[in-house]
């Protein structure tokens, strides 16, 4: 873009700064003829039109990054310190965005166009921005170092299973995958932050029957599965009175009386757990998760944990566990920073408590336990 026109740029953004949501491209093309008299190119009108939309009602400078279809995450640390993922680790990029003010400004904007406030008295938001990407940004005194941002990306395109063949991942595995949906087992996939959980759960619920009526609970808009009846509850924060919320909990309780033949919690990190459980023991197999968890040796720890909050016992909600669950799948991101399913496991019992046998692991391919999971794709459902 000519530089010429950065003075424009600014000037109209203030113009509108005050209403952001009115700020259509005929209304900014108005403004940028009244204040360049008309002296301006078609092309040089074009890029001013997209830069100042951009910085009135989008990201500013991060908007190409967002729109990079290779980008999963775009993290600012400073004016000058932007971070983007593109499946292989973070790297550094060249954005400056200006100063620590027009940092907060845009962590500001980019809060109020998912209708949240971002200011001292709410140092901070998580929240679902329209275009189905998740926002995360804290400003001081949260954050000693100004605004930070995060922005976890919507893929314009879901990966098939093809990818994950692509990427090195055995076919008989990926056949594996899919016949425990179809056969509906009852699944978690577990795996640390940015490991792929979400983008794998929603590869394979499109293998559930399409016949089948699925419910997925979430606290943002992010899983995306291609399957013909999928049906969405998202939970609520509480307002600023802190009344009005709605937690994962009382929407899975609402999604059993909704005839359900699936139910599927987009991450499972709160007493939410219990809910999810009984319902996988009250007739609603083939429900799935994803749950936080630094391999499926440590699945059965983080779900007691997690039930404690529901003040159930580890007694009891290892019964339940054990009799709820069939399958883990762990994924991860390897030294080179790509994404990948790591483990394939299944949940058994064993004098009263929960024992995960791996069946396939990334190192050593199959092993002797891949007999448990066969029997229960065999048997339909249950060892």
């Amino acid at each position: 873009m000519n530089p010429r026109f950065a003075g424009t740029i600014e000037e109209v953004r203030r113009e509108l700064a005050a209403d952001p949501e009115r700020a259509t491209p005929e209304q900014i093309a108005d403004l940028v003829r009244s204040h360049t008299h008309g002296l301006i190119s078609d092309r040089d009108l074009y890029d001013v039109l997209s830069a100042t939309h951009a910085e009135v009602g989008g990201a500013g400078p991060l908007e190409p990054l967002l729109g990079d279809p290779q980008v999963t995450d775009v993290l600012v640390n400073g004016p000058r310190s932007v971070w983007v993922d593109r499946g292989a680790g973070l790297e550094r990029t060249s954005v400056d965005l200006g100063d620590d003010d027009a940092v907060r400004t845009l962590a500001q904007r980019l809060a109020a166009r998912a209708g949240r406030r971002l200011d001292g008295a709410n140092p901070w938001v998580d929240v679902t921005l329209p275009d189905g990407g998740r926002l995360h940004a804290v400003i001081s005194p949260i954050s000693s170092a100004g605004a930070l941002i995060s922005v976890r990306t919507m893929r314009r395109r879901q990966l098939g299973l093809d990818a994950l063949v692509a990427g090195g991942l055995p076919a008989e595995v990926v056949d594996l995958l899919v016949e425990i949906v179809r056969s509906r087992l009852s699944f978690l996939v577990c795996g640390g932050t940015g490991s792929g959980k979400t983008t794998l759960l929603s590869m394979l619920l499109e293998y559930a029957d399409p016949a089948e009526r699925v419910l997925v609970v979430e606290d943002a808009d992010e899983l995306r599965p291609d399957h013909p009846h999928t049906v969405k509850l998202l939970s609520r924060p509480p307002n600023i009175e802190g009344s009005g919320e709605i937690t994962l909990r009382t929407l899975v309780r609402q999604s059993l009386r909704m005839r359900p033949d699936r139910v599927v919690v987009g991450e499972v990190r709160g007493p939410e757990i219990v809910e999810l459980l009984m319902a996988l023991n009250t007739g609603h197999r083939g429900g799935a998760g994803t749950i936080h968890a630094n391999g499926v040796h440590d699945v059965p720890a983080r779900i007691v944990a997690l039930a404690s909050l529901a003040d159930l016992s580890p007694a009891a909600v290892t019964v339940q566990m054990s009799a709820a669950l069939d399958v883990l799948v762990h994924v991860d991101r390897g030294p080179d920073g790509v994404r990948r399913v790591a483990e394939i496991a299944v949940i058994a019992e064993e004098h009263g408590r929960p024992l995960v046998r791996t069946v396939w692991d990334l190192r050593d391919g199959f092993t002797a336990d891949a007999a448990l999971l066969d029997a229960r794709l065999t048997g339909g459902i249950g060892s």
